[in-house]
């Protein structure tokens, strides 16, 4: 079984950093962008991970779905963010819903102004 269409396969659904600080963009089935075999396991290696320097938390907050939406680790550092839910998929609507791409747009928008280190 496979992803269906091009958003959840070849669009980010969240980022998620390494114990190196570096961060890397994951797709609907946390597999790197445009892998869409659900059942084949990707070894962390094999993501792509880029230095961005530190990102803050207040940018890691509004790229976030909401405050449901970081993953912490044991030390209250941001690891992981989800850009939207089922709930906020703009791909899920069959309707052109303006503000939910609007505001997922925003958040690429966001991350493309990211300089590598």
């Amino acid at each position: 079984m496979a992803l269906s269409n091009f958003f959840k396969i070849n669009l980010p659904y969240g980022i998620k950093r390494n114990d190196k600080g570096h961060w890397t963009a994951f797709n609907r089935e946390y597999k790197p962008l445009g892998e869409n075999d659900l059942f084949k396991h990707i070894p962390e290696e094999d993501f792509i991970y880029t230095n961005y320097g530190t990102l803050s938390d207040k940018l890691l907050m509004v790229l976030a779905d909401g405050p449901t939406s970081v993953h912490m680790d044991d030390n209250n550092i941001i690891t992981k963010v989800f850009f939207y839910d089922d709930a906020t998929n703009p791909s899920n609507h069959l309707e052109y819903e303006a503000t939910l791409w609007d505001k997922y747009f925003e958040k690429l928008r966001i991350l493309s102004n990211q300089k590598s280190k």
